[in-house]
This record gives structure tokens, C-alpha cells and sequence, in this order.
């Protein structure tokens, strides 16, 4: 999801409690914070020695005892008001940063109204190889046999049978 989508879903529903529902679809606590908005800009050479570049938002969320904490949409308009200087557009794909045993990023895939929550559906992220063009070995050559304009009237010399 792109942060401009989010800003405006933000504004309609300022009201509304924000929630975090993890790709297996349990909950983040109800009392979370939002602790960091950041602009992540990432550079790097893949596998083929190809230079790529990737740029993000990232929400880092955060919990402790103060359990009578609850984020509204409307005070997360606002941080992301504060971050406008460092995030420079709002055509930036969002993701979660969350600790589950370990600390995880998750892709924001939407972002719907339910019982007076605004639920942030997380998703999964998965590695891949960007230059397989390069790293995985050459596709098997197409055969030359096609059984359309294979003659099979046609008697094959003697012993070439199977050549």
C-alpha cells in the first residue's frame, strides 16, 4: 500500500483506533505505539551485478505496560505530518516493523474499517533472486522434434533406426 493511499484512509476516519493484523492473523497489542516513521532508502548490487535501489516508509511499532495506550488515526496523521520533511513523497510503498520473537518487516497490504478499527492488514515478505537471468543455469534447448511434421510413413535406413 502507498503511503498517499494511507494518509487519505487517515483522514477519513480520524476517530478510529488503529490496529495491526499480522499475515497469520493474529493481532499486534491493542496498545501499541507507533515509535519511529521512517523514509528507508536502501542501494545495493544483486547477485548478477546488477545496482538496484529501493525507497520505503517504515512504521516501527512498539508495546509496553501502558496498556490503557491506544493510537487513533488521527494522531497518526500527525506523526506522518511531523515526517514529511524526511519522507520527501507520499509515493512510497509502507511497511511494518514488528518483533514477534524477532524483529520483522511486513508489508502494509491494506487497511480496512471493522467494528470502529482501522485494521492494518500486514502481509508476508519473501526473498527472491533479482538477476536469475544470470544466476540460474540455461534453460534445456527446445527439441527440434515436432510430431506435427514428423513423417511416419517414411522408412528409416537400415541401422539408423533410433538415430
Amino acid at each position: 500500500m502507498k503511503l498517499h493511499e494511507l494518509k487519505a484512509t487517515l483522514a477519513q476516519h480520524s476517530a478510529a483506533r488503529v490496529r495491526f493484523q499480522l499475515p497469520d492473523g493474529g493481532f499486534v497489542p491493542a496498545h501499541a505505539h507507533v515509535t519511529e516513521v521512517a523514509r528507508i532508502d536502501k542501494r545495493f548490487i544483486d547477485c548478477g551485478g546488477t545496482l538496484r535501489t529501493d525507497t520505503l516508509c517504515r512504521l516501527q511499532t512498539w508495546f509496553a505496560d501502558d496498556v490503557e495506550h491506544r493510537l487513533t488515526a488521527g494522531k497518526l496523521a500527525k506523526i506522518f505530518a511531523k515526517a514529511e520533511g524526511i519522507l520527501l513523497t507520499d509515493d512510497l510503498d509502507v511497511d511494518v516493523e514488528h518483533e514477534v520473537g524477532h524483529i520483522t518487516q511486513f508489508p502494509l497490504g491494506s487497511v480496512e474499517m471493522a467494528d470502529g478499527e482501522m485494521i492494518f492488514r500486514l502481509t508476508e515478505r519473501h526473498t527472491a533472486c533479482l538477476a536469475m537471468d544470470k544466476c540460474l543455469p540455461p534453460a534445456p534447448p527446445v527439441s527440434a522434434f515436432s510430431p506435427l511434421k514428423f513423417n511416419f510413413t517414411e522408412t528409416p535406413p537400415a541401422g539408423k533406426c533410433c538415430g
